[in-house]
């Protein structure tokens, strides 16, 4: 959508607006959203729609302060079509082209620069927010709705929705270098880790990005990736085409992107997960339409196949156990990793799992995700099915995934499904100050609660 204008987002908010105050009192509320990145099952509801349609651009840049006002609609990939024409990027760029920044920030982010950045909500400046009672306040960490601006990350749209959003922006290199480095044993992956993110090096070289992908037990990478100045002549890779990103991994040492393809590696090909949609194999990968190799293609196409049980009638008809879908990503402290992946590796038994470090930014703490400040996380992403038998439905992985988090001291996303009874939710996501939060932002309970919308499924 690229830069859109103060006036044109003025307008917006007024649809927003009105939409609302069109709405009975006695009914809950939700966005009229057509796409969403979420893996968790929704209720079926006839709840009306808030009308968010012209809020999703860039309201505008500025470069010389390092700043971007957003709209809280808009995707990241519009978001850094705007931000790279000036050489800067989010300080967090979560991996898939269609998270919105809203999403991001009310339901959390993650990727390479967390290590050093934290999450997406630790860059936004203010925010104005759409609450409950129909109101457009603005929030900053220190005026007198900091409540609801320290609240607001991984409330999901339980506390409001934002729509303009100011945060901080970075500059980024000409070229992004990458090194993966393999490692044998998990404790000393994470031990080089705290190392990263004590001195920002590694071999004494600056580190701006890192991930990792555990392929196989005794077999990860991390992937190091460092901001450069411009080359003439310098080969790119190029993982839109036909070679796969996730594949060069293991094959190279090195490798250079352009960053427009490095923010991107990931969402070609949903990690890896596009090979479930035959878009790896090679003969399918020519005629596959470049442009139909994105995340969002590959969600529709999982959305089909979960309406007409594509998977389970083939599963049926080849005599196998019903599937359980296992898709999550939790963080464990940077030291329990090790006994993470091999309590996985026995119980739930599927790699790759990716690997994001992450640290808070700063000295601030987040209620509604409490991470302790100083201390190093690993956030483990897997995404895929697990031949289960007839218990599919109780989700017997999940819950025990749930519950050796709890356990590790982690936590989990909560963008797929949960299963915690509210006394654990409460405990593990601060309930009380949630509520009372709500209380005065939504008192009329015209959003579902967070327990509702992640558990309950409404």
């Amino acid at each position: 959508m690229g830069l859109v204008g103060q006036q044109a987002h003025d307008r917006a908010v007024e649809r927003l607006s009105a939409s609302y105050a069109a709405i009975p009192a006695e009914r809950r509320v939700r966005l009229a959203k057509r796409t969403s990145n979420l893996f968790r099952p929704r209720a079926d509801s006839d709840a009306p729609g808030l009308d968010v349609a012209g809020l999703a651009g860039v309201i505008s840049v500025d470069a010389a302060n390092r700043t971007a006002d957003v709209q809280g609609m808009c995707t990241y990939e519009d978001l850094c079509d705007v931000t790279l024409e000036h050489g800067l990027i989010p300080l967090v760029v979560p991996q898939l082209r269609t998270i919105t920044l809203g999403g991001a920030v009310t339901g959390l982010g993650i990727e390479s620069t967390s290590f050093r950045n934290g999450l997406p909500h630790e860059s936004v400046l203010e925010m104005d927010v759409f609450t409950g009672t129909g109101e457009v306040v603005t929030a900053t960490a220190t005026n007198e709705h900091a409540d609801l601006f320290a609240t607001f990350p991984n409330s999901y749209g339980s506390l409001g929705y934002a729509t303009r959003l100011r945060i901080e922006l970075e500059p980024i290199g000409a070229l992004v270098g990458l090194r993966h480095v393999r490692f044998d044993d998990i404790g000393l992956l994470g031990k080089t880790i705290e190392q990263i993110v004590e001195t920002g090096e590694y071999d004494g070289q600056h580190v701006d990005g890192m991930d990792g992908v555990a392929f196989e037990p005794g077999e990860a990478y991390l992937t190091l990736a460092t901001w450069l100045p411009a080359r003439d002549g310098a080969p790119t890779s190029d993982y839109a085409g036909q070679q796969i990103y996730f594949r060069s991994i293991r094959e190279r040492e090195s490798d250079l992107l352009t960053p427009y393809d490095y923010l991107w590696r990931w969402d070609t090909d949903w990690f890896w997960c596009s090979g479930a949609f035959g878009a790896q194999n090679p003969y399918l990968r020519r005629v596959w339409p470049r442009r139909w190799r994105r995340s969002d293609v590959y969600h529709r196409l999982l959305g089909l196949d979960q309406r007409f049980d594509i998977a389970d009638r083939l599963d049926r008809r080849a005599g196998r156990p019903r599937r359980e879908r296992v898709v999550q990503d939790i963080e464990v402290p940077v030291e329990r990793l090790g006994e993470f992946l091999a309590w996985f590796d026995e119980h739930v038994g599927m790699r790759p799992v990716w690997l994001c470090p992450l640290r808070l930014r700063g000295e601030t703490t987040w209620p509604t995700y409490p991470l302790e400040r100083g201390r190093t996380y690993v956030n483990a992403g897997f995404w895929g099915t697990v031949h289960v038998g007839p218990e599919a439905d109780d989700a017997p992985r999940n819950r025990a995934i749930e519950a050796e988090v709890h356990d590790l001291g982690g936590h989990k996303s909560l963008y797929s499904e949960a299963f915690y009874d509210p006394e654990t939710f409460d405990r593990l996501y601060d309930g009380a100050n949630l509520a009372a939060v709500k209380g005065r932002y939504d008192p009329a309970g015209r959003f579902p609660s967070l327990y509702d919308k992640a558990v309950r499924r409404g």
